[in-house]
């Protein structure tokens, strides 16, 4: 058995309630966290606003001491080790600008000096990645005169500036457009292909379900869910995602629906989308219903997507 790029044990991060310089009560960010990641996978931290993602990105990065618990990469430890696990990271995460002062180019050639990449192939890499992340016209003005989503780019970038054996991103397609980022994602299942380790966090939750390989869902600091995409849908008894096309939006689809327990309704032109929780007869009751009221010219019926699986589970969390 293979060891873990990634191994977190009882890790707990508590903020707060220490005297004047961090005055009021504790808030616990993360709490009793355990799980490992697989080398060459991608691997998922979801969760809402204030689920401790970026506290334990920030741990696992070195960049915060945890209250308490381990965790270690590449079996070194965190805090004990924390030159070395710098060294065999990449790091994305929001708050973390660029070189401001530098340009695009000088960026993405001094971090690769830094991780000790230099001459002809650096150069070679960084006009590469300046071509493939849209930046051409860019490439000598200093960051801080780009736009913000330049700037993420240039960020994202440097991700693929080095070989490091482990890449952290947080929220890396803000500012993309579709095409870029679907690049991007591309980018990043070829790294994962040949052994890279990528562990990302993002609220645009298709695209977890799309590039990850194991997705782990916590809330207020603690697991909610852990798997891949199958088991996670395993989780969530009885839901559904019927998605119709009719040659003309029907006037009366609300009281169609309202006699069943949906849990997102979507329309876009001619387009209807339903995720619901029911039975499956219900669900092909519901088809009937539908193709009862216009013409259709498409239908399709699957399992939960991530998004609803992700609201489902971390609203039984909220209750429990």
């Amino acid at each position: 058995m293979s060891q873990a790029a990634i191994r977190v044990e009882n890790l707990v991060k508590v903020f707060g309630g220490r005297g004047r310089l961090r005055p009021g009560p504790p808030v616990t960010a993360v709490d009793d966290l355990s799980f490992s990641v697989e080398p060459g996978s991608i691997f998922g931290l979801l969760g809402p606003n204030g689920a401790g993602k970026t506290t334990t990105l920030r741990i696992l990065t070195t960049l915060v001491r945890p209250t308490s618990g381990r965790a270690s990469v590449l079996g070194h430890d965190v805090e004990a080790q924390p030159a070395f696990v710098r060294r065999n990271i990449v790091v994305v995460i929001q708050e973390h600008a660029a070189e401001l002062l530098l340009s695009v180019r000088d960026n993405l050639l001094t971090f690769a000096r830094f991780h000790g990449l230099t001459g002809a192939e650096a150069r070679g890499r960084a006009d590469r990645l300046i071509d493939a992340f849209g930046l051409t016209a860019e490439a000598t003005r200093k960051v801080q005169d780009l736009s913000g989503g330049q700037r993420r780019r240039v960020q994202v970038a440097k991700a693929f500036m080095v070989d490091t054996p482990i890449v952290f991103l947080d929220e890396f397609s803000t500012g993309m457009d579709p095409i870029l980022k679907r690049s991007v994602m591309d980018m990043l299942r070829r790294e994962a292909a040949r052994g890279r380790t990528i562990v990302l966090t993002t609220q645009v939750l298709s695209e977890a379900e799309e590039l990850c390989d194991d997705i782990l869902i916590i809330d207020r600091g603690r697991q909610i869910a852990r798997g891949d995409l199958n088991a996670l849908k395993m989780l969530t008894e009885r839901m559904y995602e019927v998605s119709v096309t009719f040659d003309r939006m029907p006037a009366d689809l609300d009281a169609v629906l309202a006699r069943y327990e949906t849990l997102r309704v979507r329309k876009n032109h001619n387009a209807l989308s339903v995720a619901l929780k029911d039975t499956e007869s219900r669900v092909l009751e519901l088809v009937t219903a539908l193709a009862a009221r216009g013409h259709l010219l498409r239908i399709e019926i699957n399992g939960a997507s991530l998004e609803d699986i992700f609201i489902e589970l971390t609203q039984k969390g909220a209750v429990s």
